[in-house]
């Protein structure tokens, strides 16, 4: 049996041009080798798998060729590029710092670089995962860092820069690696299937790079575990079986059957994915993908945003021609706020089916609210019975007995879970309608009876009794339309303002949305109220004073007595 060499190791880059989506950090370095303005410490910082420790390699490869190109790019093939492909060169030292992280591993190689380099100009070092070294390795390493040889290179890489100490970013030339983009790792696939004689779909390539979230290394890896499965050649319905990914058909099924109101197609629909082994919150989150990307082609202007194939491309623009943004929107909230809730829910299934029938009628819950108010002149006078919309045929009617006409009627307790009742009587419905809502300040007539009315019916409701103090003692009065309350303080005022149902229940019980009021103190009132000064205690002196001026006799005691006040 052959040796198998992954992916990622065996079309791993040797030259800065072979680096897949880097091309800022390949050009400046070798811009910085054309100039020989060279730094003597570099930190790589990027996610993983995106080529940090490769272009640290490739750098440490062009300082000692002895070939280079005239684009500064190893030649990869004098004696130094041979050693140090072969792992066989003592210039380039490598240190894993997640598993090297000691005050005693830094001073081992502080000691390393006293020794000038056997062949070639400079020793290099890379550190990797150099956010792993502990507090005390990163103070060994400072004054090193910042004064090295003029032949020492050091090249730091890591994947969380925010772990690192200021004091080492300041010493560095820092490189940040950026995610590599869908389109760049499925051209890098596809050189690959070439080299390897493997025939693939556009598709699965793309499925490939999106699972990679934009690490080439995981992209690889994926690949590689498809062609063991597949063969030489890879196709779509190979790569979601194995990747655990949603066929793309499923959603755009369901957006359709969402957009006709056929919610038995949608219960159906997510049947089968829950049968066909998939989570839940999978299919919402694809979902919320799926409509993400119907709002995208509303505009040409954010068709790049797409990172699909064009085929895919074309079907998602047939689609969104035939969506509603306003329906886009909604479902993208109510998939939002599901894929929240997801983990908390007791009953995941019944809460995913829950914002399925939420997503079914959005367009009708947006006509409902979009139809005009009906005029009570389109509701012709008819005199009509008193019956519920809704009610049961009558049953015939028995007199109670005594018992039952003593007895209490039972009040249902409250429930969070009750959903609003419709008003059941027709008569009750059409005095409703007559009702207009008032959206015009200068139109509506209040009566401060009314007024007066309405605001004492929501002090009765109130718990605090220092609210209800507030509420009675308020002074109403209406100018050009608006509420005028007068109170008594400040302090009072202030209550006023932060009891924020107040103005809804006026607003409500006069269908008035655009009422206003202003609040006043009233500065006699607050004189009125405020309390008294408190006096100054009196001095021994004042209070003898006081009480000889109600018995003289006193004046006679103190001098008989030879006696004074306390303090004189």
């Amino acid at each position: 049996m052959t040796h198998f060499v992954v992916s990622a190791r065996k079309y791993r880059p040797t030259r800065f041009e072979d680096v897949v989506g880097q091309a800022h950090v390949s050009q400046t370095l070798k811009n910085a080798l054309q100039n020989d303005h060279l730094a003597h410490a570099f930190l790589f910082c990027g996610p993983r798998g995106v080529g940090k420790t490769t272009c640290a390699r490739i750098l440490a490869k062009v300082l000692n060729c002895q070939n280079v190109t005239a684009t500064f790019e190893p030649c990869n093939e004098c004696d130094n590029c041979k050693a140090f492909q072969e792992n066989a060169s003592f210039n380039i030292i490598e240190l894993d710092a997640a598993s090297n992280n000691s005050v005693e591993n830094i001073r081992s190689l502080i000691e390393q670089v006293r020794f000038q380099p056997q062949q070639g100009k400079y020793k290099v070092f890379i550190i990797d995962e150099v956010h792993m070294l502990s507090q005390s390795a990163f103070n060994a390493f400072l004054k090193t860092l910042e004064e090295p040889p003029p032949y020492a290179i050091f090249i730091l890489a890591t994947t969380e820069k925010h772990k690192i100490i200021p004091t080492i970013l300041s010493r560095c030339q820092i490189y940040d690696f950026k995610r590599i983009q869908v389109p760049d790792m499925v051209k890098h696939l596809q050189d690959i299937c070439e080299q390897e004689s493997i025939q693939a779909d556009p598709e699965a390539l793309h499925i490939i790079a999106q699972k990679a979230d934009g690490a080439l290394r995981d992209a690889l890896s994926i690949f590689d575990r498809i062609v063991s499965f597949s063969g030489n050649k890879l196709i779509y319905e190979d790569v979601i079986a194995n990747l655990n990914v949603l066929d793309y058909d499923y959603y755009f099924r369901v957006v359709d059957a969402l957009l006709t109101e056929d919610l038995p197609a949608v219960m159906l629909l997510f049947d089968e994915v829950l049968r066909k082994g998939f989570d839940g919150d999978l299919f919402v989150n694809g979902l919320a993908e799926h409509l993400r990307n119907l709002l995208m082609c509303q505009d040409p202007a954010t068709l790049p945003l797409l990172e699909l194939t064009e085929g895919l491309q074309s079907r998602y623009a047939v689609q969104a021609g035939q969506t509603p943004p306003a329906f886009l929107l909604t479902a993208l909230q109510i998939a939002n706020d599901c894929d929240v809730e997801f983990k908390t829910a007791r009953n995941k299934r019944l809460h995913t089916e829950m914002a399925l029938i939420k997503m079914t009628y959005i367009q009708r819950a947006v006509s409902i609210a979009r139809q005009p108010q009906v005029q009570a002149a389109e509701i012709p006078e008819k005199k009509t019975p008193d019956i519920s919309v809704s009610a049961p045929p009558p049953k015939e009617k028995t007199s109670p007995t005594v018992e039952q006409a003593k007895e209490p009627k039972k009040e249902k307790p409250a429930s969070s879970f009750d959903a609003p009742k419709l008003n059941t009587n027709l008569n009750s419905l059409k005095s409703e309608v007559r009702m207009p809502v008032n959206t015009d300040q200068g139109a509506v007539d209040l009566k401060l009876e009314e007024v007066q009315a309405a605001w004492e019916e929501y002090s009765a409701t109130v718990q605090s009794e220092s609210i209800r103090n507030f509420l009675k003692l308020a002074g109403l009065a209406l100018e050009n339309g608006k509420l005028i309350v007068t109170v008594g303080s400040n302090f009072a005022g202030s209550a006023l303002r932060e009891e924020k149902g107040l103005m809804e229940h006026l607003r409500k019980s006069f269908r008035f949305p655009s009422m206003e009021w202003e609040i006043r103190v009233d500065e006699e009132k607050r004189k009125a109220n405020a309390p008294p000064p408190k006096k100054k205690p009196l001095t021994a002196r004042e209070k003898f004073i006081q009480m000889k001026e109600s018995n003289p006799l006193l004046s006679k005691m103190r001098d008989r007595l030879d006696l004074l006040p306390d303090g004189d």
